[in-house]
């Protein structure tokens, strides 16, 4: 098992890829603690990862939270070994239409909140160990509507290096998993019904070159390759996870003749 003994911190661990991931962890040997805004959910989540697991609630934007959130996991743990700092939201910010509240709301959560839940586990992780944050393609894509969302993630691929420098001497490896579209709860409110859904995922299919979203599990897979030994050597990276979105735009179904 690759975490085995290993302790660790998800933040927006109760659903989508944080869930998928904290399964993962479990799956390979590791004590996980989760974090999340709503309780139910908190609790539907750790029904299904079981005893190697806690629940803590405590939103992203909220650093006494945060701080308290991290003291508890690091008690009942003794100390962590693995921080993946994956809570994150959406949200639409068009040029003429966007107000400063929604704006800042998402890079408060995206940006402020992974530094936060970095700064509050320093203390408490073990030398040797891995933080891994959650940027997305989204930070290169150009997608109209989308300046915070894609700002957030690009201002955490530039942190994590800033990350990485400082947490070298201690042995402490900080790298970015960047997504594609991915199936998963955060397109809820942009496609909130089964034909919204199928409608959305046939568009953004078309313009990926595998020819379909990608799946929880499969980002959850990249995190562990980066929290764990086999990626030892590997610091201050950004892997993306996107069926070759960024690295062959135009190879795309909606691209071939």
């Amino acid at each position: 098992m690759r975490l085995k003994n290993k302790t660790a911190l998800i933040t927006g661990g109760n659903s989508g890829i944080g869930l998928a991931t904290a399964k993962l962890f479990i799956a390979e040997g590791a004590r996980v603690a989760i974090t999340g805004r709503n309780r139910a959910t908190l609790d539907a989540a750790l029904a299904e990862l079981g005893p190697n697991a806690i629940a803590l609630q405590a939103d992203a934007t909220d650093v006494a939270a945060t701080e308290q959130a991290v003291a508890d996991a690091a008690e009942a743990f003794g100390k962590l070994d693995i921080v993946f700092a994956n809570a994150g939201v959406p949200g639409r910010t068009p040029v003429g239409a966007s107000t400063l509240e929604a704006f800042e709301q998402v890079l408060r959560t995206n940006i402020t909140g992974a530094f936060f839940t970095v700064q509050a586990a320093a203390p408490y992780l073990n030398d040797g160990g891995a933080i891994i944050l959650t940027g997305s393609v989204m930070s290169e894509m150009g997608s109209p509507g989308s300046a915070a969302y894609a700002a957030s993630k690009a201002g955490l691929r530039g942190m994590s290096r800033v990350l990485a420098s400082e947490f070298a001497p201690r042995g402490i490896r900080v790298n970015v998993v960047s997504p594609g579209a991915t199936r998963t709860p955060i397109w809820d409110s942009s496609a909130p019904t089964p034909d919204a859904k199928a409608q959305l995922e046939k568009r953004l299919s078309g313009v990926i070159p595998l020819g379909r979203l990608g799946e929880a599990n499969e980002i959850a897979k990249t995190v562990l390759f980066l929290a764990s030994d086999e990626a030892a050597y590997i610091n201050g990276a950004e892997l993306f996870v996107d069926g070759g979105t960024n690295g062959a735009p135009f190879g795309g179904p909606v691209f071939r003749g």
